[in-house]
């Protein structure tokens, strides 16, 4: 299970990183590329950074995706629970317990229907072709810049949305188990771990 978190957290820290790269060298080089400067405008101008706005769009998609599915595991996501904590404990477990089922079932049928639209999408068709059987599903379409299989880039949904549902039932076993959930604190940096004294204002450090 700790591959997984581990394997979660590093895809959506290399999604937001490779993103932050990529549009930073869009935005230099279209700044760049303006001035009119002997041979570096024309280098400049020779590479052709189109494809940056849609690469980063798909990152974006992917890490949101993965990122609900970290954010039920951690306890992040927003949500209003005050009537629901005011509650009897009984009471309480019941609502918890089904607002996470209501969870799973909502992405679970998400990630199906995510599935039969990927699969229907192209990715009949090309696992067909490499497996070398005749078939006449549809190829599918591409994306405008860089050519992309559109399923290639719909798979974000049936695989983010089926990890979102495990989470969920995760989160829902556990709470069965010890009757807590995950909860974040955003207060707390790691590597800070130490006891801070604050010392009021006006008094003399030690």
């Amino acid at each position: 299970m700790k591959i997984l978190d581990h394997l979660e957290e590093w895809l959506i820290a290399s999604l937001i990183g490779m993103a932050t790269v990529i549009v930073f060298l869009s935005v230099v080089h279209r700044y760049v590329s303006g001035y009119n400067i002997p041979y570096l405008q024309d280098w400049l101008l020779s590479f052709n950074v189109s494809w940056a706005q849609e690469l980063t769009i798909i990152m974006f998609v992917w890490m949101a995706k993965f990122g609900a599915a970290y954010g039920v595991r951690t306890g992040i996501h927003v949500g209003v629970d005050v009537l629901i904590n005011r509650l009897a404990p009984a009471k309480r477990r019941v609502f918890v317990l089904f607002g996470l089922f209501a969870g799973a079932a909502f992405t679970g049928i998400v990630a199906v229907l995510g599935a039969k639209l990927v699969w229907n999408g192209g990715m009949h068709h090309a696992l067909f072709n490499l497996l070398g059987i005749a078939n006449d599903a549809l190829e599918g379409s591409t994306t405008p810049d860089l050519g992309w299989p559109r399923w290639l880039v719909y798979l974000a949904i049936p695989l983010g949305s089926s990890l979102m549902c495990f989470r969920f039932l995760q989160v829902a076993v556990h709470f069965l188990r010890t009757g807590e959930l995950p909860h974040h604190d955003h207060g707390h940096v790691d590597g800070l771990d130490e006891q801070v004294d604050v010392i009021p204002a006006g008094e003399p450090r030690p």
